[in-house]
């Protein structure tokens, strides 16, 4: 919205820096930032309140949780808040990928907004039908698959782009779009399940926006592009807004949110980052590179997917509990020690997600 500030600049004045998107998402971050501290503690109050007892625990879970009954959750209310407002005010409104982003972000926003209600209402831990949750998820990827495509350069629509290889494009044709869908309702499943101790999910979504905000402004200049051995797409630059609004969102929420938690994020938040962070990786051609710095995030998964398949199997479990970061609670390791772990790790494969855009 501010954008619309340079119609005042005669190109060597203060409004001439809204054009820049740099200088837009300094500011994006600062205002989401600022709105976490703001509404934070506002919010964790009315959600106390109207919870009561706040998220049901896993009886079955490990024990140290039991300490945590009675913190409310719908968190990522904060977060969602934080980076649409930020998003809205700093990026270009007539950018069809601002939009694209911010329509899976609040919808995936609003399926979690259902489940943690249906949770805390009846408290229990079933919450909204899996198969309505993945149904209708699918069915907003599929809306987005195709939005994507559609704005897309025709010499990369419908095409998988290969990290490291530029001239290297699979055309796949009419499975694009369930190929995409795939992406964006795993990777939204697999920060939910990544969401399972104080602090674990926030700090590797932000470091995957991080990430994603520097690929989406490479991808989106074409001297950068050309540079690093990147295939072009116009207009994705204007995502990096959208990511330092995450940012500064998440880090507002992780000021509440650090062991031990004030507020829980919930599927509100968990699933919308996740589906954010699917979006974007779709709108920027850079699927696979998502997998590598989101590994964490598929590890999390797979160790579900691992404990389910070998229990129905065999009866016998490989993890201890899955997703596997309970596995290493139960094995004594502290809270603590297995989020910082986990962030590193994150930090780690982001790194090697960017040495992909300069190897060649």
């Amino acid at each position: 919205m501010l954008y619309w500030l340079t119609a005042l600049s005669d190109g060597g004045d203060f409004f001439n820096l809204f054009r820049y998107i740099t200088f837009r998402a300094g500011g994006a971050f600062l205002t989401a930032l600022t709105f976490g501290f703001i509404f934070g503690l506002p919010l964790i109050n009315v959600l106390r309140k109207r919870q009561g007892k706040g998220q049901p625990i896993r009886e079955d879970g490990p024990e140290g949780h039991f300490a945590k009954a009675g913190t409310p959750t719908m968190g990522g209310l904060l977060i969602v808040g934080a980076l649409t407002t930020s998003t809205l005010l700093w990026a270009r409104l007539d950018n069809p990928y601002i939009w694209l982003v911010l329509f899976v972000t609040l919808t995936f926003a609003a399926i979690g907004f259902a489940d943690d209600f249906a949770k805390v209402s009846k408290q229990n831990t079933a919450g909204v039908s899996g198969r309505v949750r993945l149904g209708l998820g699918f069915l907003i990827a599929a809306i987005a698959a195709l939005w994507a495509a559609y704005f897309h350069p025709a010499e990369l629509t419908n095409q998988l782009a290969v990290p490291i290889f530029k001239d290297v494009l699979f055309n796949l044709s009419f499975l694009f779009v369930p190929f995409a869908m795939i992406v964006i309702v795993g990777s939204a499943n697999a920060v939910n399940l990544t969401d399972g101790l104080d602090g674990l999910a926030i700090m590797p979504v932000m470091i995957a926006a991080a990430t994603f905000g520097i690929i989406a402004y490479f991808v989106g200049r074409v001297d950068f592009s050309a540079s690093l051995g990147l295939h072009y797409v116009p207009d994705s630059g204007e995502i990096l807004i959208f990511s330092a609004g995450l940012i500064g969102g998440g880090l507002g929420f992780l000021w509440y949110n650090a062991p031990p938690a004030a507020v829980f994020m919930g599927d509100t938040g968990s699933l919308a980052l996740g589906g954010a962070l699917g979006a974007i990786a779709v709108a920027t051609k850079h699927e696979i590179v998502l997998a590598v710095v989101g590994g964490l995030f598929v590890v999390e998964a797979l160790s579900v997917i691992i404990q389910v398949a070998y229990f129905k199997m065999t009866g016998k479990r490989v993890f201890l509990m899955a997703p596997i970061h309970h596995h290493y609670e139960k094995k004594g390791w502290a809270e603590s020690t297995i989020v910082i772990r986990f962030w590193i790790i994150s930090l780690i494969l982001a790194m090697i997600g960017l040495a992909t855009l300069k190897v060649r």
